[in-house]
């Protein structure tokens, strides 16, 4: 109850925010000023948060390799599969989805679930560490980047499918998978023991580093470096000044 609580929370933001999506279609040009900050946020919770408590257990130079094979493995799903988020994804321009994208919605259900399935597993796995601040700290991020993602899904997906009910299904089914992903962690955790819980997290700790690469990246192609890089810095610095208060305020 505890795990499944934040989880369904998360998802459920992230389900508002299609729904919205999928009202208002110019919405993901205001979503956009949130993905660069998202972006800086999540890269900071990797850096000052997920990486010292991989470090606990498998020193600084193991750490430092679990966190890099977990954004290889969202790095390779993005590159040869499908962009595993859609509010991130420079690959289609996605404030301009006024047309049908015919094919498009098989495709990117599943990329958008695989990327909240991680979600989910890095909610329930970070609850499982040791700090209580680190919990805090994945949680905000993801229930952050749920904002401008959900709303990028809501008008992608109406946009590929012919009716707005069909849309909001598949926007449930996608955000809705943040829910088994916490589940799995729970029920592995038992079996497997502390070291899983050090994989799921660092398999988190990529995606986070991952995601907000290309959230970055994507605003920098986009706007210039300004305008991406000023919120991504502004998120980093409050990463690192949450992290620290949380454990200050936890102690």
């Amino acid at each position: 109850m505890l795990i499944g609580t934040p989880a369904f929370g998360s998802a459920a933001i992230g389900i508002a925010c299609a729904v919205l999506g999928l009202c208002l279609t110019s919405a993901p040009h205001a979503a956009r000023r949130v993905i660069p900050f998202s972006g800086g946020l999540l890269m900071g919770i990797a850096a000052f948060g997920v990486l010292p408590e991989l470090a606990a257990d498998h020193r600084w130079a193991g750490a430092l390799v679990l966190l890099a094979a977990g954004a290889g493995i969202l790095w390779a799903v993005g590159r040869y599969v499908y962009p595993v988020c859609p509010a991130c994804s420079h690959t289609h321009e996605h404030t301009l989805c006024t047309s049908a994208l015919h094919g498009f919605a098989t495709p990117l259900v599943l990329a958008a679930s695989v990327h909240s399935f991680l979600d989910g597993l890095g909610i329930a796995a970070s609850r499982q560490e040791r700090s209580e601040g680190l919990a805090a700290a994945v949680l905000l991020g993801i229930v952050l980047h749920k904002v401008p993602e959900g709303i990028a899904l809501g008008v992608m997906l109406r946009a590929a499918l012919p009716s707005r009910a069909a849309a909001l299904a598949w926007c449930v089914v996608a955000e809705g998978a943040t829910v088994p992903g916490a589940y799995l962690e729970s029920v592995l955790n038992p079996w497997l023991g502390l070291s899983w819980v050090s994989y799921a997290l660092a398999l988190t700790g990529g995606s986070f580093l991952y995601l907000g690469f290309h959230a970055v990246h994507g605003e920098w192609r986009r706007r210039g470096p300004l305008p991406a890089f000023g919120p991504a810095l502004t998120g980093a610095v409050g990463a690192a000044a949450l992290q620290q208060g949380l454990r200050l305020l936890l102690r």
